[in-house]
Order: structure tokens, then C-alpha cells, then sequence
């Protein structure tokens, strides 16, 4: 474990071996983790991977097998009503009552919360969800729309900690937009969101660190700079005349030479590899970016990750989630 956030501030949360069974299907094993105070933390892994089964188990809708948990300091298996008085929780395929009007179901929720919504009016205006809007009956709204009020319901009360699964599915480009600037100003006063995805570029546009999942252990926890400097970029090199030897080149695998052009991979800093490469005679020189995508699918290529410190052996592997 990490030990406390910044400022001494206790972790927002903290899982220690937190590990949960289905009968034979082991859809979360011995997880350990913390997600500081005020971080915006990305929580990765594909379908299956045990994503929401975390997240319902920190919120005390499930049951741990084993293993313990705490969020905002307090306990998930005794004190889970207090943990979702103060935790916006938005849930992945959020469903609400098509009967009800907007406005009525973010009032219904609020009393269910215990809190007053003092940022709806803002979050409706940031998020163009009209007064004409929250009149309509939420069965007559748009995939969209019913997002956009899934979003508004788990953070109308300013909550401490957000706890958001998929929150952009169904959003247009315009709304991710206003989304993330959302989430911005929420860590800028000192919010806690913990936000689960498997949109990659969201991730690592926005979030300060993530945690990688797969088959319900942890592959990974680093910031997003550091899973970006472990990517294999790839490099195309075109030379005045025959390419020279670049077997002395450090970082480079892959390489290919064909002519007065090499094509090869490279990993870790791009400082030292430029220095190395440097010459007169070099003409163009192509470093594709480095993508979180690329290094998320590092960890899923083989069906095998990198071995964590204090990670168990996989005497099961686990075929997802429950339903």
C-alpha cells in the first residue's frame, strides 16, 4: 500500500487483498490498491475484467469473499450507508424510472442521497440539459440525454468521491468535452474521482493515474506518464545515401533496414536514442506518439502481465463477471 495522499490526507480508498467469489468464478482476486485524496484515478480493463464488480463491492452492494476495503475512511462492510451518503456513484448502463420526468428523478435520488443537489442548475447548464428537458418523462429520452442525467445525478450534491463506471458511453464529442471539464474543476476543489473505462484516449486525457485489471487481478498502478514512457514506439529513420549500423542504438528491437530507410521499435526514453541517431547525413526521422492505448494492450497481447510486487499466483483464472 501507498501510504497516505498528498497533504497527509487519508486515501479516498483503499482495498487490501480485497477478493470476491461467484461459486467457482473468481471475478475479483486479492486486490490492493489506493486511490489518493483529490486524484482523478482510471480504473482499465476490458469487459470482464472486474471492473464493476469493484466498484459494487466498495459501494457495500456486494459482499466481499475476503479481503477488506475502505472508502473515505470508513469500513464497506459496516459502514456502507454512510459511504453512499457521501459517494456520487454513477452506475455503467444506468436505468431510471421512464415514468418520471427528469427534474423528478434527480429530486427522487437527491431525498434517496440525503443531500441537497446544489450543483444540478450548473450541471444542466453545462451539460445542455434544458428546463424543457427535465419536464419531459425520461422514457421519451435519447440514449444521450438519459447519460447526461445519469452524470447529474451522481455529482448534484458535490460529492466527496464520484465513483463513475463508463461515464461518457452514449455522449457526443461535444458533451465529453463539457464532461471532462467537469471532472477538472471537480479536482480542482479537492474531489476524489474514480472513473472506470475502457476509452483509452478519456483516460489519458484526464486522469492523474490508473490501474489496469485483467481477469479480476492488478497488472498495474502508475501514473498515466510512466505507463506512456514503458510503450514500444514505432520509428521510421530515412538517411542520405545507405542507413548506417544501428545495432549500437539503445532502445531499438524490431529493426529493419531496407536501403537508405530502417523501420524499428523503441523503447523507453527518446532522449538517448536521438542523441545516438544524430548525424548529417540523416533526413527524416518519424517517432510515432505514445499512446496509453498501446501500452494498456502490452498488457493483454500474450494473455499475460508484467509480475506485480506482492501479487499472488493465479491458481484460477477467473471468466469474468458475474451477471
Amino acid at each position: 500500500m501507498e501510504g497516505e495522499a498528498r497533504g497527509g490526507a487519508p486515501p479516498a480508498i483503499a482495498t487490501e487483498r480485497l477478493t470476491k467469489h461467484y461459486g467457482s468464478v473468481h471475478a475479483l482476486n486479492a486486490l490492493s490498491l489506493e486511490v489518493r485524496a483529490g486524484e482523478i484515478f482510471g480504473f482499465l480493463g476490458p469487459n470482464g475484467a472486474g471492473k464493476s464488480t469493484t466498484i459494487r463491492t466498495l459501494l457495500g452492494f456486494l459482499h466481499a469473499t475476503s479481503g477488506t476495503a475502505r472508502v473515505l475512511g470508513l469500513d464497506v462492510s459496516t459502514q456502507s450507508v454512510e459511504i453512499r451518503r457521501r459517494t456520487g456513484y454513477l452506475p455503467g448502463g444506468i436505468a431510471l424510472y421512464g415514468s418520471l420526468s427528469g427534474e423528478d428523478a434527480l429530486d427522487y435520488l437527491a431525498d434517496l442521497q440525503g443531500q441537497p443537489a446544489a450543483r444540478r442548475a450548473e450541471l444542466c447548464e453545462r451539460l445542455q440539459l434544458s428546463t424543457h428537458d427535465l419536464r419531459r418523462r425520461i422514457r421519451d429520452y435519447s440514449r444521450g440525454m438519459r447519460q447526461k442525467l445519469g452524470v447529474i445525478q451522481a455529482l448534484q450534491h458535490d460529492p466527496e468521491l464520484a465513483i463513475l463506471d463508463e461515464p461518457t458511453e452514449g455522449l457526443d464529442p461535444l458533451m465529453q468535452h463539457a464532461f471532462y471539464g467537469i471532472l477538472e474543476d471537480l479536482k480542482a476543489a479537492g474531489r476524489t474521482i474514480f472513473f472506470s473505462s475502457h476509452v483509452l484516449p478519456e483516460v489519458e486525457r484526464i486522469c492523474d493515474r490508473v490501474a489496469i485489471i485483467r481477469a479480476g487481478e492488478l497488472m498495474a498502478l502508475q501514473t498515466v506518464q510512466d505507463l506512456l514512457a514503458r510503450r514500444k514506439r514505432r520509428i521510421t529513420l530515412r538517411w542520405r545515401g545507405a542507413a548506417p549500423d544501428l545495432s549500437f542504438v539503445p532502445g531499438l528491437a524490431d529493426l529493419q533496414v531496407r536501403g537508405d530507410r530502417a523501420i524499428a521499435t523503441l523503447e523507453g526514453e527518446v532522449g538517448p536514442f536521438v542523441r545516438a541517431i544524430a548525424s548529417p547525413a540523416l533526413e527524416d526521422l518519424t517517432i510515432e506518439p505514445a499512446s496509453l492505448e498501446e501500452a494498456f494492450l502490452e498488457f493483454y497481447a500474450d494473455g499475460e502481465g508484467p509480475a506485480m510486487a506482492g501479487r499472488p499466483s493465479r491458481d484460477a483464472q477467473p471468466q469474468g463477471e458475474a451477471p
